[in-house]
């Protein structure tokens, strides 16, 4: 796989973002359901920090300092399969320096986990222990930590439920549907990044706050992010310097 990806012929897929649109009618949808409302803290916080799934799936309460509205990110719980052994939760620590960082909580973000921690006091907290890491904030209906595949089959329930709900409406108004692609828990990380570049013109923030250890990674994201307002920052050039 080395010797491939350093060939001139590969290249690696791109992830594509939510548009402002497709996030704003997932998080409207999941806002509204009764059945999948328990999810939106979790993505508040994944579309709020742009962290790595693994990164928020393993953080701590601990973790989170309100008073000064830091998250601090230093770890990752994973789940594979360990040779020929059976598939388990594990923690790691970030491979590089630029994957442990702090990312400033938004308003909505430190709401969103205040809001959890007050209804983790009713419905009991997370119980699992991960080598010697207690006290993970994200759980399932048994107080046990989740895994990606599970927040993932959770989006493809939500898209399915969100896109049924619109051909609905479209039919009624004889309009064509407006439906959500299909996409992954790294999709907001990828969301949250792009958002970002569209907001913050300085490329070493973006990359300490989203733990890339390339620059390029970043100019990347920003470069496609900011592709639009290029154009529309040209549109408005036309015909106001003498260039002939």
């Amino acid at each position: 796989m080395a010797d491939i990806k350093k060939s001139h012929t590969w290249e690696k897929p791109k992830r594509h973002a939510l548009t402002e649109q497709q996030q704003e009618k997932f998080v409207e949808f999941t806002t509204q359901s009764y059945q999948y409302k328990h999810w939106l803290p979790l993505f508040t916080v994944l579309l709020g920090t742009g962290g790595r799934i693994g990164e928020i799936l393993g953080l701590r309460w601990e973790d989170c300092d309100f008073p000064n509205s830091i998250i601090n990110i230093n770890h990752t719980l994973i789940y594979r399969k360990y040779t020929d052994e059976a598939s388990h939760f594990a923690i790691t620590t970030p491979k590089t320096k630029s994957g442990v960082r702090i990312i400033p909580m938004l308003s909505d973000v430190k709401a969103a986990l205040t809001e959890e921690y007050k209804e983790q006091l009713e419905s009991g907290f997370n119980e699992s222990v991960v080598d010697g890491y207690s006290g993970f904030i994200f759980k399932s209906r048994d107080n046990t930590v989740l895994s990606p595949h599970c927040v993932n089959r959770a989006i493809d329930w939500i898209i399915k439920a969100c896109n049924a709900k619109e051909e609905e409406y479209a039919k009624a108004e004889r309009r064509e549907p407006e439906l959500l692609p299909h996409f992954s828990c790294h999709h907001l990380r990828h969301t949250f990044c792009t958002r970002f570049c569209e907001n913050e013109t300085n490329l070493k923030i973006i990359q300490e706050i989203m733990g890339h250890a390339d620059i390029t990674t970043t100019m990347d994201i920003y470069n496609e992010a900011t592709k639009d307002k290029k154009m529309e920052s040209f549109a408005g050039l036309e015909g106001k310097i003498k260039i002939r």
